[in-house]
């Protein structure tokens, strides 16, 4: 028998730690396998640890009469403002029932993935009654991500003096990946991102300084560029660029606790990314990424790091398709405070991630098996709200 001693009582204690520590922690809840073999540039870049939320929840359907929604906004009396991608928009109650339908909206092209797309209110809109919102535009040729704003009526049926602030240029023939997320912030300018479009004869703007394709744009309610940013006199380079290399950019928030700004954005065949936006900084489309072409061949020289270009905070290898983020800014589910989550497509859940000195530290999947894609999501009084392709409204508390 070994004498008892300090030391045996430390590595004893540490022992006991560590038996601790391992019957929390759990796999990553990714199991399948990736498309491509590529390494991650950091610990913790992919397949992170799972947790799982101990606060028991209630999941409840509010509305399940929706047509084809695609973002949700809330209103200052608790209802929600939610676009629909055919060209409406609809008002609901605080507690998810129908209310009043908006015509009278520009003509959206809704075929692909484009139609009636983000919308977002005016931090002043108790007062100004503004809202802005983005949608795909037919031209003479192609098809443009457009911005536009107006007031909403008192009676909530329509909205006045309809204005498009922002052309995403330059317009393209093809259906896909226009991104438009917008997020306010603190200074009142929005911030808006742009897919690439998709094309492989295109793609390649999403590194051009003369394009909106492929960026975060920050721009002025009246669309113009916010002064001073990253590119601004810089030879023929868009000024309201703010940051480039994106593919297709359908999440994008501020994180309420630190004030930065971030992105998730579909790779193509696996490499969907979660970004810390930083002011003029390249984000490597297509230059570097962690999926593969959707036939299985390497996108362009095959690499995931290149000085210069930044590195997702996080991915996935398969594709959960991030159609959405919102953070978790409430005491109401204690463990979620300062939460990411992510909406999943073609994933068919909700992902938490918890995120630790700009790390993602955990990952657990919500709704699992409900067979939903998670379109948009809106955290409001402590409960996560999201709508889906199929139409529902779905409500996330604790019991």
């Amino acid at each position: 028998m070994h004498p008892f001693n300090k030391k045996n009582l430390s590595l004893l204690v540490a022992g006991f730690a560590f038996n601790i520590a391992s019957a929390f922690a759990q796999k990553p809840v990714e199991t399948n396998q990736p498309s491509a073999d590529y390494k991650p540039a950091f610990a913790g870049q992919t397949r992170i640890a799972g947790v799982k939320t101990t606060t028991p929840l209630s999941i409840s359907v509010l509305n399940e009469k929706l047509d084809r929604p695609w973002a949700i906004s809330v209103l200052p009396n608790g209802g929600f403002l939610i676009t629909q991608k055919g060209g409406t928009m609809v008002v609901l109650t605080a507690e998810g029932k129908s209310s009043k339908v908006i015509t009278g909206l520009p003509k959206v092209d809704d075929s692909g993935q484009g139609g009636l797309l983000d919308v977002t209110i005016d931090p002043n809109f108790a007062k100004n009654r503004m809202i802005y919102w983005a949608y795909s535009e037919p031209q003479d040729k192609g098809v443009l991500l457009a911005i536009a704003k107006g007031k909403l009526s008192a009676s909530e049926t329509a909205v006045e003096n309809q204005q498009v602030i922002y052309r995403a240029t330059p317009s393209y023939g093809g259906k896909l990946q226009y991104g438009s997320r917008i997020v306010f912030d603190k200074s009142g300018n929005l911030f808006v991102s742009t897919g690439e479009r998709s094309g492989g004869d295109i793609r390649i703007q999403a590194q051009y300084l003369n394009s909106s394709l492929g960026k975060i744009l920050h721009l002025t309610t009246d669309g113009k560029p916010v002064a001073n940013g990253p590119f601004a006199g810089k030879g023929d380079a868009k000024p309201e660029i703010y940051a480039l290399g994106l593919r297709n950019p359908d999440g994008l928030a501020i994180n309420p606790l630190t004030g930065d700004l971030w992105e998730a954005e579909f790779g193509p065949k696996g490499g969907d990314e979660v970004n810390l936006i930083k002011p003029g900084k390249n984000y490597g489309w297509p230059i570097i990424t962690y999926g593969t072409e959707y036939s299985g061949k390497k996108v362009g020289d095959g690499i995931q790091q290149k000085e210069g270009m930044e590195q997702p905070v996080y991915y996935w290898n398969p594709s959960i398709s991030p159609g959405c983020i919102a953070f978790y800014n409430s005491t109401a589910i204690p463990e979620w405070k300062g939460n990411l989550f992510v909406g999943g497509l073609g994933g068919s859940h909700i992902i938490r991630l918890v995120i630790k000195n700009d790390k993602v530290v955990g990952e657990e999947r919500l709704l699992e098996g409900k067979g939903e894609r998670f379109r948009d999501m809106v955290e409001k009084d402590g409960a996560m709200y999201s709508v889906t392709d199929n139409g529902k409204l779905y409500k996330i508390t604790k019991q």
